[in-house]
């Protein structure tokens, strides 16, 4: 009796849900093969490229969305305990640094375990989530980049919520 019966089935590849979702929404996308798919998005304050990979090994949809912010390496430390600070307030996804480019990327991933398929619906939320997630926090990471801020203070300046207009 094997335990991996539905290895044997054949799947929808959930990239093929990925690109639909792009060219219904007119975004720029371009399809790398059968595993990657990458797309650009344009926020409030800059562009966002999400590429998700599509890992049949893990049977996991992952998403990682990178933003314009080359982190100089005199302030990798610092955006490094941002980081640390962002990611105790997430519920899901995280960012990482990725030291050797110097680049701030979130990555979350859609688990698919068991031969399951991705909906329009979970992708749709795994790219809203990512883009709301880095829009979020975007000004916190410049604050620490750019003006040279510490974590805790790009953090509380990011999050001053205004109420009301002037």
């Amino acid at each position: 009796m094997s335990h991996i019966g539905y290895a044997d089935e054949q799947r929808l590849n959930p990239l093929d849900v990925v690109e639909r979702l792009a060219a219904g929404n007119d975004w720029s996308f371009e399809r790398a093969g059968d595993d990657e798919i990458t797309i650009v998005v344009s926020g409030r304050w800059t562009d966002y490229q999400l590429s998700y990979t599509w890992m049949a090994d893990i049977e996991a949809l992952h998403l990682a969305c990178a933003f314009d912010l080359k982190v100089p390496e005199r302030r990798r430390g610092e955006t490094q305990a941002l980081i640390t600070l962002i990611n105790e307030q997430l519920w899901v996804g995280h960012f990482d640094l990725w030291v050797k480019e110097g680049l701030v990327m979130y990555r979350h991933a859609l688990v698919l375990a068991g031969g399951m398929t991705a909906s329009s619906r979970q992708c749709e939320a795994l790219l809203s989530t990512a883009l709301d997630t880095c829009e979020r926090y975007f000004a916190a990471f410049q604050f620490v980049v750019w003006a040279g801020k510490t974590a805790k203070d790009a953090l509380a300046a990011a999050m001053f919520d205004t109420s009301g207009e002037a």
